[in-house]
């Protein structure tokens, strides 16, 4: 009797065991299958939710700051348009001045201030610059406005979307049921079912795609939001582009655009030379007289400037650019760059000195300038060309060739000076300078060749933008031997002394394949006397190097240097 108790009881318990055991299945499977095959119906709130009050994005990415103010009166926070606008806007914290500048604008505003200047016109704004908590914001508008930003701003959720010009736009909308017509769509945190829900969509919602994964989109909603949709509970398509501003052509540049520049430089150290000396210059139609100097760290200029030699050389049908320079002296320099103030004083005093004696162009010859002044003088450079425009005035700024040299080449950023001007002259001589250690060439072909070439694939610069300096004077390197030691010195010479010499000590020039240039030598006194001539041989290869790289033309120093047959090769820079 017990036995059969007993094993009931134990057939009992194997029953309960069964049935719990299929329950625990059951369970399982029923857990198995809502994460599996159910979507989530969770709902979370985007990361910037609570933290940001007005965020901002751009091409779906939230960036560091917040904007302020709303509608007419939204502002932007300076550090972000500086990382996805404009890099070069500048804040002077001394005088609490904002500049901003276009090819064509020169903007000046001052904190708390609703008074501004445009092109050194005064402008009343509608909002002020504005500082808060140490970050200063600047109006949204003056973004669309000068660089062609759309801007939305989501009053609900406080969200501003950027977009740039350029900037391409894939949109597609939330579809509707065929079920029912106000079900809405869900925007995931995830490109997965089971991820969690972040806005559920209406029907017709608009979508920024900004990347396709598998068979989803991530989107982003004009209300800040981003995040995964399946791309079957979509329809449509469309895309546009965010209008880019129209390039900028100067007028000034403009008459140049079907024409080869012939440059020469006219060195003026006291006064300018009478126009009845200088003769003709065929092909020629550029001059360039050095007249204009910086005096003071202020940014005052000293001038030489002779109208009767602007009328002259209009009479011959050139151009007269009147070169500027920072008198060579790195200290004042460094005073007179600093502020946008003294900028200023610089570049309306140039202005003044253009119209004064009716100059077609600027040229900017900064020399002798310490690394760390290289960004004021781009920062000039941008502040001068959009007045520059208004006067009518071609803008140029001569530069060295590449090297590593601080005082004489490093300061400048010759990227960023070619987007501030309309030509950049590159002074391609000088590569065995006045007190240079070693006798040689003052442009060897294939220096020049290197220099030209380095700037033009380094640093993006066009070549229909770029002129090539020639030198018309050479130097007669003399050699000694003391003690052992070979002693080395220069004197520079023009065109005309060089051929004198050849002629006197009867010399044949020979060419030189290394360096592209004729040759001579001779003794004198027990020294060895060379030098590498600049002549028609050399001067037809340069102008042949220039127009095999399509470049802006030519520009020599100095007209005092030349010989009348050069003019003669310098021409066929034109054909």
């Amino acid at each position: 009797m017990k036995n059969r108790q007993s094993m009931h009881g134990r057939r009992r318990r194997k029953g309960r065991g069964k049935w719990w055991f299929a329950l625990i299945l059951i369970m399982a499977g029923a857990y198995l299958f809502s994460t599996q095959f159910l979507p989530n119906r969770e709902h979370i709130d985007p990361d910037w939710i609570g933290i940001y009050d007005k965020p901002v994005f751009m091409k779906g990415e939230l960036l560091e700051g917040t904007a302020i103010g709303e509608g007419d009166g939204l502002k932007l926070p300076l550090p972000i348009i500086q990382s996805v606008v404009d890099p070069n806007i500048r804040y002077e914290q001394d005088s609490q001045s904002v500049i901003l500048t276009t090819p064509q604008k020169l903007v000046l505003l001052k904190t708390d201030n609703k008074t501004g200047k445009i092109n050194n016109k005064r402008v009343t704004l509608r909002f002020a610059p504005e500082e808060k908590n140490e970050v200063l914001y600047l109006p949204a508008h003056l973004l669309e406005e000068l660089y062609g930003m759309e801007i939305h701003e989501d009053e609900a959720s406080g969200a501003v979307i950027m977009m740039k010009p350029g900037e391409k736009l894939e949109h597609v909308s939330v579809r509707e049921s065929s079920r029912k017509k106000d079900i809405t769509i869900p925007l995931r945190e995830g490109n997965s079912i089971h991820s969690p829900i972040l806005k559920d969509m209406n029907p017709g919602t608009k979508l920024r795609i900004l990347e396709t994964v598998d068979d989803w989109y991530y989107v982003q909603l004009y209300n800040g939001y981003m995040g995964y949709v399946r791309q079957n509970d979509t329809v449509g398509g469309e895309s546009r582009v965010v209008p880019e501003l129209a390039p900028v052509l100067s007028p000034a540049k403009e008459k140049w655009q079907a024409k080869k520049i012939n440059m020469t430089w006219e060195a003026v150290y006291q006064v300018a030379p009478k126009p009845a000396s200088i003769g003709k210059l065929p092909g020629v139609n550029v001059v360039s007289p050095t007249w204009f100097s910086l005096i003071d760290g202020s940014g005052n200029l000293k001038s030489k400037a002779d109208p009767a030699y602007v009328k002259w050389a209009h009479g011959q049908g050139m151009q007269v650019w009147g070169l500027f320079s920072n008198s060579f002296e790195p200290e004042l320099t460094t005073k007179a760059l600093s502020t946008f103030e003294n900028r200023m004083t610089t570049i309306l005093q140039m202005l003044h000195y253009a119209k004064l004696y009716d100059l077609d162009g600027i040229n900017i010859d900064y020399e002798n300038v310490h690394t760390k002044d290289g960004p004021n003088l781009t920062q000039f450079m941008r502040e001068l060309r959009p007045l520059a425009m208004e006067y009518g005035l071609v803008v140029s700024i001569d530069v060295t060739p590449k090297s590593n040299s601080e005082m004489w080449s490093a300061f400048l950023d010759r990227r960023a000076l070619s987007e501030t001007v309309d030509y950049i002259v590159l002074m391609a001589y000088d590569e065995h300078w006045a007190a240079s250690p070693v006798a040689g060439s003052v442009a060897s072909l294939p220096w020049v060749r290197s220099s030209v070439t380095r700037i033009l694939e380094e640093d993006d610069v066009s070549p229909d933008q770029l002129i090539l300096g020639i030198p018309l004077y050479t130097r007669v390197w003399t050699e000694t031997v003391e003690e052992g030691q070979t002693k080395v010195k220069s004197k520079a010479i023009g065109m005309k002394k060089a051929q004198e010499i050849i002629k006197e000590k009867k010399l044949t020039p020979k060419l030189s394949e290394e360096t592209g240039q004729n040759y001579v030598e001779y003794k004198e006194d027990g020294a060895l006397n060379r030098i590498w001539l600049e002549d028609a041989e050399s001067l037809n290869r340069r102008v042949d190097l220039a127009q095999s790289l399509g470049l802006a033309g030519v520009g020599t120093w100095t007209r005092g240097f030349a010989s009348e047959q050069a003019w003669d090769v310098l021409k066929e820079i034109s054909q």
